[in-house]
């Protein structure tokens, strides 16, 4: 229960933490100074009114200072990562394997969210992610093999589908940010977490995509990030990816 109680509240203070990088990554700023500022009037945000979810009920959702509106996005964020640093928890128990792919799930929500407001995958993220990922595989769940193919494995089938459709369209279709990111994927979940988080990211990103250009009557050549999607697809098997590829091969008789 008292680990439990220190991850939650640990989850939601580098939440906080999270909404400073996403703001500022793709804005080249620091994410360290200055310190918080509202970005309407750029008030300095008092540490009592940057409690995690607390400050913003409290707050009402506005600046002390200006009245202008918070995002209820900043905690929803907060509230995200608390419930995957507990997820990850009861999936890896107290070990470097939970604090390893912590820090791995964190970096793939920035991502998704810088993604969604900028199109674009910054390579600090990326091309770090690769190297670091290649210095701590030893402690993780995945061999060094497994994680070389992922990244080749990762990046190459990606590049192969940027130049494929540029090759028949004579467009750019996917960028190349989401080529780095999937091998960033590949080297901490290996190549069969890369085969997954590929189906189920096409499956999930084919049925909002296909939404949302209903819903708003967006043409279907309208850009559509697919960042968030490989993110969610990686979680999903960080999570639940052994138990639902048994059931596949149990439902099929491959086992």
């Amino acid at each position: 229960m008292i680990w439990n109680a220190a991850v939650v509240i640990s989850g939601l203070i580098i939440g906080s933490f999270l909404n400073v990088c996403i703001y500022r990554i793709p804005r080249d700023e620091s994410i360290i100074v200055p310190g918080s500022r509202c970005p309407k009037c750029g008030a300095k945000i008092n540490p009592w009114d940057n409690i995690p979810i607390l400050s913003y009920v409290v707050l009402k959702g506005k600046c002390r200072n200006c009245k202008a509106r918070i995002s209820p996005r900043y905690p929803l964020i907060e509230a995200i990562t608390a419930l995957l640093a507990l997820g990850l928890l009861y999936r890896f128990g107290a070990t470097l394997d939970f604090a390893i792919y912590f820090i791995w799930v964190c970096a793939l929500v920035v991502v998704t969210f810088i993604d969604i407001d900028h199109q674009i995958i910054p390579d600090r993220i990326s091309i770090s992610g690769i190297l670091i990922g290649l210095v701590v595989i030893y402690w993780l769940p995945v061999s060094y093999k497994e994680a070389l193919i992922g990244l080749v494995l990762g990046g190459g089938i990606l590049m192969g589908v940027v130049y494929g459709y540029f090759f028949i369209t004579g467009k750019q279709g996917m960028g190349g940010g989401d080529v780095k990111l999937l091998a960033m994927i590949g080297v901490f979940i290996g190549w069969k977490g890369v085969l997954f988080t590929i189906l189920i990211s096409s499956a999930i990103g084919s049925v909002v995509g296909l939404t949302w250009i209903v819903l708003t009557h967006k043409d279907t050549r309208s850009p559509i990030p697919f960042g968030p999607f490989l993110s969610l697809g990686a979680i999903i098997y960080l999570f639940w990816g052994g138990a639902v590829i048994d059931w596949y091969m149990k439902f099929m008789n491959l086992q």
